[in-house]
């Protein structure tokens, strides 16, 4: 039997296996040469006290002894199943599929946007500030919102089902092994299009359909079932349920549910702006020293803050990460981050936002009903743009300047690609969301020692962290209450908020499309 030890280990040390291997064989008093093999299952960094350490959880096997084979995964062929309508190809869509095919369905998957490697060129001139493609941008095409992302995989909702299956998935598709291991893993944006593009080969190698650039346009209802969908281009797809799974910002479905008549809730959410400092001075904050070195990952952070009753806080960290322009449509600024794999880029960037609750557009749904507070997260981002360059140019503000409420005189150097215009965004932000950005900015700089710093830049906005709508569905069947048939999951049904939780929540749907069909209420 493998034994099982804790290596608390200085940063060269957990990095260099030959170290570790030796810090092993020394734990437990034998001979490095009697060491057959050591796995690394936990990894975390401890930075509390004057010098950094890591703590590993290691497997060690001696002398004969040798490890179970890697898990392989064998999806079966369903080309001639019953079919299944899944909308949408993000973490929730792919995950979905995947199940569904081990279930023994045949999943039809539909994306509005283009494969990875087309996407790549939209997204390249996004960054060049030409106008946004509306069905291929950051938020849309294949892989969804989390493709080009730092692509990080932590998650609290482990016990909503089967975590480490899903990592197991992302690596058996071609994402570092790290990912099993690490306390806050990540696949990074330069690898991530890889991974995403081996998962569609995967159900399409299985009988199953990958249809790209089809934009649902209408459903097809009959009665108070639902049968399937119709694209843009007229083509029916129908199956014996449809899993809805089209991310947080496709407003165009929220809009086409809201038409048909389908029962919609408002949602609390969250706005705000990026933040940027140099990923040195992070590093310098967070580990005390002047220095990471060369065996430290870039150094991250997790903040937050009540400020008047009204929570703040740090989102999608991405240490060693560049900001990028993530509207879905021409008139809006929004701003979101990502990080390559080595997270090697000279800038730290967070969204640093605040709750939006119900009341604070409760005057809009006398109008919109349970749209009123994607109207507001559109008026927040038609602000953005009213107050940017044009096209991708955002609005800008040193940090200390954001804080004091004054015009920068100049801007910093940014990750951000088409670049920022200085404004003073607390002159047309809602003024609840700035005091609560301003209060919270105000606790971080007393909590992080140089944070609050005209070094660092905010850029507006920040908008797209959640859905700001609910499609309701049975708490045990999963199926929306009043359309039979219909499933939905992930983020942009308000079930999710990340890569795993939303590939969880996907697999959870398709158990549930199982459970009906096979209980004979579909």
């Amino acid at each position: 039997m493998p034994k099982e030890i804790v290596l608390v280990l200085p940063p060269r040390d957990a990095s260099e296996k030959e170290r570790y291997v030796l810090a092993a064989a020394r734990a437990l008093g034998v001979r490095k040469e009697r060491i057959a093999f050591v796995r690394v299952k936990r990894r975390s960094i401890d930075a509390r006290g004057k010098s950094v350490k890591i703590n590993m959880g290691v497997e060690v096997y001696v002398d004969d002894e040798r490890p179970e084979e890697e898990v392989h995964f064998e999806w079966n062929d369903v080309s001639g199943k019953t079919p299944v309508v899944v909308v949408g190809s993000g973490p929730a869509g792919l995950f979905a599929a995947l199940r569904l095919i081990e279930l023994g369905y045949k999943p039809l998957l539909l994306e509005r946007g283009k494969d990875v490697s087309a996407r790549k060129r939209d997204i390249a001139a996004l960054n060049r500030n030409m106008p946004v493609d509306p069905d291929s941008n950051y938020c849309f095409g294949e892989g969804g919102a989390g493709t080009y992302s730092d692509g990080k995989l932590f998650t609290r909702s482990k016990k909503r089902g089967d975590y480490r299956k899903a990592l197991e998935i992302l690596h058996y598709h071609g994402a570092d092994e790290s990912i099993l291991y690490d306390a806050h893993p990540h696949i990074g944006t330069d690898k991530l299009p890889r991974v995403i593009a081996a998962i569609r080969r995967t159900i399409q190698a299985c009988g199953g359909e990958f249809c790209l650039e089809s934009k649902v346009a209408d459903l097809i209802l009959r009665g108070d079932r639902i049968c399937g969908v119709a694209d843009a281009k007229g083509n029916r797809i129908e199956g014996v349920a449809t899993i809805l799974a089209t991310g947080h910002s496709a407003r165009d479905i929220y809009e086409l549910l809201d038409g048909k008549g389908v029962l919609l809730e408002a949602k609390s959410f969250a706005m705000g702006v990026r933040v940027e400092h140099p990923q040195t001075l992070i590093d310098t904050i967070q580990y005390h020293m002047p220095e990471r070195g060369e065996y430290l990952p870039a150094a991250s952070y997790s903040l937050v803050a009540q400020v008047g009753g009204r929570g703040a806080y740090s989102f999608c960290m991405c240490p060693g990460g560049f900001i990028v322009p993530s509207a879905t449509a021409e008139g809006q600024s929004v701003v979101n981050g990502m990080s390559p794999s080595g997270r090697n880029s000279r800038f730290a960037n967070s969204g640093i936002v605040t709750e939006v609750r119900l009341s604070d557009f409760g005057f809009l749904q006398e109008r919109y009903g349970a749209l009123a507070g994607l109207r507001f997260q559109e008026q927040f981002e038609r602000k953005a743009y009213e107050n940017g360059g044009g096209a991708q140019i955002v609005p800008a503000q040193r940090l200390a300047d954001f804080v004091a409420g004054k015009r920068s005189a100049s801007l910093c150097v940014t990750s951000y690609h088409p670049g920022g215009v200085s404004s003073v965004m607390k002159e047309w932000m809602p003024p609840f969301i700035y005091e609560a950005l301003k209060g919270g900015f105000e606790q971080f700089g007393k909590k992080m020692k140089g944070f609050m710093t005209n070094e660092a830049m905010v850029l507006g906005v920040e908008s797209r962290t959640s859905s700001p709508v609910r499609i309701p569905r049975d708490s045990v069947t999963l199926m929306h209450p009043v359309v039979k048939g219909l499933f939905p999951c992930g983020e942009g049904a308000g079930y999710a908020g990340g890569i795993i939780s939303a590939a969880i929540d996907g697999e959870r749907a398709a158990d549930a499309v199982a459970a009906a069909v096979e209980g004979g209420a579909l």
